[in-house]
C-alpha cells in the first residue's frame, strides 16, 4: 500500500475541526450515571489452567444498562499486594479468546484485564462470550451502523460504557491498586482506549495502538476498506441521511473524546495504514488533553509495530509508574 495521506510534517501538526455536539458531556454523564446505578459487583471465578506463572480468572462485570460483560483477568502468581493494572480492549470482530493468548502484561507484574467486546468474537480469533441484547434499526452488516439513527441507540454507546465500567470494576478489586490503572488496545481496541481515557478520571496511562473510530467523516471519505466502509454502504442506500449519521457519530468520535483525556498517552500510527488512515490517528493524538507521544511506523500497514510497539508500551508504562 503506497502512502496516500498527508505528508508526515503536516500530519504531525494536523488538528482538524471535528464537530462536537453541544450536549456531548451531558450525554455521556447521563449514560454513565444510568449504567453505574444498574451495576452489580464484579464476579470472578478462578479456572484451572496449565499456566504456572499466572492465576486465571473468568470475569463477569456489569456494563451498559447492567448487561453482563465477560473478560479474562490474569494475575502474577504468588502475589498478594495490590498491583498496577492494564485494562485492554480488542480489535474489530474479535472476542476475549483464550487466557493463554495474552501473557505479556501479567508476566511483567501487572494485573491484566482483557475485556470481551459485546456482540463480537465471531470474525477471527478464538471467540467471545458476551451478547449484545439491544436491538437496532436498519443497518449494514457489521457493527458500525447498528443504531446509527440516534446516539442513544448507537452500538458504540454500549461498548464505550462497557469500557468505563470495566475500569470501575477492576478498581474495586483488593488485588488492584485503583490509583495505578492504564488502558490499551489496538485498532478498535485503540479507539475504545481513547474513549475510556476521555470518560474515566485518574488513569495513569493510555496506549492507543493504530486506533480506529477517529475523525469518522474524513475516514469514510478517504479509505475504501472496512470497517469504515460499512458506513459508506449504509449511506449509499439511505441517501440523504448523512447529516443525521455524522451527528450521531460525533458523540463517539475519538477526537472529541481525546480532548477530554488527561492521562499520559503513547499512540502508534502506521503511515501506510489503509484501514485507519494516519491523519485520523494524528487528529486524535494532536487533540489529546494531556501529554501524548506517538511512534510512527513508516512502512507498515494496519499491523503497525506489533511486538515492537508492545515493548515500547511496557517501557512507557514503567516510566509512568516510576513517577
Amino acid at each position: 500500500m503506497p502512502r496516500f495521506d498527508l505528508p508526515l510534517e503536516e500530519l504531525r501538526s494536523y488538528r482538524p475541526d471535528v464537530a462536537e455536539p453541544a450536549d456531548f458531556d451531558d450525554f455521556w454523564q447521563q449514560t454513565l450515571e444510568e449504567s453505574r446505578a444498574a451495576a452489580q459487583p464484579i464476579q470472578l471465578r478462578r479456572i484451572d489452567s496449565p499456566l504456572q506463572s499466572v492465576e486465571v480468572y473468568d470475569v463477569t462485570f456489569s456494563g451498559f444498562g447492567g448487561d453482563p460483560v465477560g473478560g479474562w483477568l490474569l494475575l502474577p502468581a504468588d502475589t498478594d499486594e495490590p498491583l498496577p493494572a492494564v485494562v485492554e480492549f480488542n480489535g474489530y470482530g474479535g472476542g476475549r479468546g483464550l487466557p493463554h493468548e495474552r501473557l505479556g502484561w501479567a508476566s511483567s507484574g501487572y494485573a491484566h484485564f482483557f475485556m470481551d467486546t459485546r456482540g463480537q468474537g465471531s470474525a477471527w480469533g478464538t471467540g467471545g462470550v458476551t451478547a449484545d441484547p439491544h436491538g437496532s434499526g436498519p443497518a449494514s452488516p457489521g457493527f458500525m451502523t447498528r443504531g446509527i439513527e440516534d446516539p442513544g441507540s448507537y452500538y458504540y454507546r454500549r461498548v464505550y460504557t462497557d469500557a468505563v465500567l470495566a475500569i470501575d470494576a477492576i478498581r474495586s478489586l483488593d488485588r488492584v491498586d485503583a490509583a495505578r490503572v492504564a488502558v490499551c488496545g489496538g485498532s478498535q481496541g485503540g479507539g475504545i482506549a481513547i474513549a475510556a481515557a476521555g470518560l474515566s478520571a485518574g488513569l495513569i496511562a493510555a496506549m492507543p495502538d493504530v486506533p480506529f473510530l477517529c475523525q469518522f467523516e474524513r475516514a469514510v471519505g478517504l479509505t475504501g476498506r472496512d470497517p469504515y466502509n460499512e458506513i459508506v454502504r449504509y449511506l449509499s442506500i439511505h441517501r440523504g441521511t448523512e447529516d443525521r449519521v455524522f451527528e450521531t457519530l460525533s458523540y463517539f468520535d475519538g477526537v472529541n473524546l481525546a480532548r477530554r483525556a488527561t492521562a499520559p498517552a503513547l499512540f502508534s500510527v502506521a503511515l501506510m495504514d489503509p484501514v485507519c488512515p494516519p491523519s485520523t490517528v494524528f487528529a486524535a493524538r494532536n487533540s489529546w488533553g494531556g501529554v501524548a507521544e506517538i511512534t510512527e511506523y513508516a512502512f507498515n500497514e494496519h499491523e503497525g509495530g506489533q511486538g515492537v510497539q508492545w515493548q515500547k508500551q511496557a517501557a512507557f508504562l514503567a516510566e509512568q509508574l516510576a513517577g
